[in-house]
């Protein structure tokens, strides 16, 4: 989970099930808002940044599936639920397709399932938006990747109502990482080399190949170790100047790992300075 609160936005017209919902996620840590309604959502959505919704399908003005559609079109980073006492497929189907859903609950839904999908849901929020940041970076280190990016992005939108959310993204971002075309090195907060690309794995330091399991001070000078300690307490990118690998100077920035994997490792990004 992100270390910030999570915000569930819950919409139903009948109070006691608003009730019974509070009720259920009132000991989670969730910042949790009410409507009653589908516009009195979407006023809720405009004024605060909503994580997760929550809405009923069978509501008056305003069914779940097109206040869904409202909300992925205007929030499309929010995670959606539809609550339903209607086994109709049609009506699942339709959900799917305009609101793009993350998940369907029956009413009376099993309480302890219920709060696992929802803490499923918000770790996936929490990858999407560790995703976006890292696409950024990427973007501002190399143009050419930019189409990449926005690729992964659409991919792991469409596969939001897919348990395997999280194994099919670090698929995903492994193969963006062996796409590069500068050296990338992921270390750990203790200071163990756990990913390299192959440009990375093509480096030579001091005669040994980098390989993962090793010490980054096996291969890097006493500068990048304290950069890497500095990174992980600061929690904010720095970059070492003219750091001499293979007889080739780079610049190397150091960028802590976000979300779910704050303080957990660092990304070493190498730069070839131009002579």
């Amino acid at each position: 989970m992100n270390d910030n609160k999570h915000t569930v936005l819950l919409v139903d017209d009948e109070e006691k099930i608003l009730h019974s919902l509070k009720r259920l996620l009132r000991k989670e840590g969730y910042r949790l808002f009410t409507a009653s309604s589908g516009d009195e959502g979407l006023k809720i959505l405009e004024e605060n940044d909503i994580h997760l919704v929550i809405s009923d399908q069978r509501m008056p003005q305003m069914s779940g599936t097109d206040f869904c559609a409202q909300v992925q079109k205007q929030y499309p980073d929010s995670i959606r639920i539809i609550l339903t006492g209607y086994t109709d497929v049609d009506t699942i189907t339709e959900s799917i397709n305009k609101g793009h859903i993350y998940k369907f609950f029956l009413k009376p839904w099993n309480d302890q399932s219920l709060k696992l999908e929802i803490n499923q849901a918000l770790d996936q929020y929490d990858l999407i938006q560790s995703n976006k940041k890292l696409n950024k970076k990427v973007g501002e280190q190399n143009l050419a990747l930019k189409k990449i990016n926005e690729n992964l992005e659409m991919l792991v939108k469409e596969r939001t109502m897919e348990l395997e959310i999280q194994n099919q993204a670090l698929e995903l971002s492994r193969a963006i990482l062996e796409g590069m075309t500068f050296p990338i090195i992921g270390v750990s907060a203790e200071g163990l080399i756990a990913v390299i690309n192959r440009e990375a794995g093509s480096l030579s330091i001091n005669g040994n190949d980098i390989e993962i399991g090793r010490e980054v001070s096996d291969y890097f000078s006493p500068k990048v170790k304290e950069k890497i300690i500095s990174t992980l307490q600061t929690n904010t990118i720095q970059t070492i100047k003219g750091c001499h690998v293979s007889e080739i100077t780079y610049d190397i920035d150091v960028m802590p790992l976000s979300g779910r994997f704050r303080g957990k490792g660092v990304i070493l990004s190498l730069k070839q300075v131009e002579k």
